[in-house]
């Protein structure tokens, strides 16, 4: 584990305390608990921990393109609502564009370079591919187009800052969970792992994580079943192992794993037998934590890393002070603490539908 990952353990709060020093009110998200990374963008980076502060207004209302891999689950949309109204706060533009999933890597450099010649002046991207986007961003650099990396990472050197966690902590935490209640020497716990889209690198680093955390504990992990984010691809994943593994006792993944295996457990009379893990915040599993359908889940405030994308995006087109490498505090979300959660900080509101333009 890097000493990025390690720092970020130690500050995970299982109890309110980092909560409360969230602010409560998503029109004042300022100052949060962040973590600063250096040297940036090194894997074994220095963390310190930061109030994170945005500027007030921009200069000018800078053209700022906005690249996801997709809009189909509420965590992208979550990060749509942080993007969307900090663009509006600071008085800029945003031009959100989405490629339609994990497999759509030449799509979204399309669509980023239809962005930069259309005149945008900054460009923020939730990555499809780790490093399939490097030649893009070099590109960009060359023409003093800032690239912003937010959420999934990007292994570029040329990049201007990052806004974004470790993933490796988010599925280290659920690994941890699963390894506390199942320490080594107690009887073996089969658990079905769907760590998400294969290659992306967000998803790598999580599977990382999970598998150092569980390592050594009586959790015996199921073959990884990696498959693309959507709904549909998840359920299907879920239906096979439980079909192949009707011992299989936990099931532990993404966000959007946990959301559609609720209703399948309950179909098949599964929910006490075997329990939900999320190694990351949407408000699907907020409401599982809430009604008792899911366990626990970290909490990586994507509304606030949309956000902080924004304000660096500015602050590097007027030279301003920027922390090149940040990303909110992690802390762990579970029944004991999910009442007293600020949700606007770290979920989109209920009634927010996707907005790709801000004028």
């Amino acid at each position: 584990m890097n000493a990025f990952a390690r720092a970020l353990v130690t500050a995970t709060v299982l109890g309110s305390s980092l909560a409360a020093a969230i602010p409560a009110s998503a029109a004042e998200w300022f100052p949060y608990p962040a973590v600063e990374v250096t040297p940036a963008f090194s894997a074994d980076g220095r963390p310190k921990d930061i109030s994170y502060s945005p500027l007030t207004k921009a200069a000018k209302k800078w053209d700022i393109c906005v690249s996801f891999p997709h809009m189909k689950d509420a965590y992208w949309l979550g990060v749509d609502y942080g993007v969307v109204e900090e663009a509006k706060r600071l008085g800029v533009k945003a031009n959100i564009v989405e490629a339609g999933g994990y497999t759509e890597l030449n799509k979204q450099i399309g669509q980023i370079e239809d962005c930069v010649a259309r005149g945008a002046n900054a460009v923020v991207i939730g990555a499809i591919s780790f490093d399939g986007l490097n030649n893009l961003v070099a590109e960009l650099a060359k023409k003093n187009i800032p690239v912003i990396d937010v959420i999934n990472g990007i292994s570029s050197p040329a990049l201007t800052a990052k806004s974004l966690v470790s993933f490796h902590t988010m599925g280290a935490e659920t690994g941890r969970y699963l390894a506390a209640k199942h320490p080594a020497g107690s009887p073996p716990v089969k658990v079905g792992w769907f760590p998400g889209p294969a290659g992306a690198g967000w998803v790598e680093a999580a599977n990382k994580g999970f598998m150092e955390a569980v390592a050594g504990s009586a959790v015996q992990v199921l073959e990884p079943r990696y498959g693309d984010t959507g709904k549909e691809a998840q359920l299907r994943l879920v239906e096979d192992v439980l079909q192949a593994t009707p011992d299989v006792k936990y099931i532990a993944g993404t966000a959007v794993t946990a959301e559609a295996a609720q209703g399948l457990l309950r179909e098949r009379g599964l929910s006490d037998k075997v329990g939900l893990l999320a190694f990351y915040m949407t408000p699907g599993v907020y409401q599982g934590i809430k009604r008792g359908f899911i366990q626990a889940a970290p909490a990586d405030s994507m509304v606030i890393q949309g956000r902080i994308a924004i304000d660096q995006a500015v602050r590097a087109l007027e030279k301003a002070d920027l922390v090149k490498h940040v990303g909110p505090k992690i802390f762990v979300v579970d029944k004991g603490n999910v009442g007293s959660v600020p949700r606007d900080s770290i979920l989109p509101p209920d009634n927010f539908a996707p907005v790709f333009s801000v004028k």
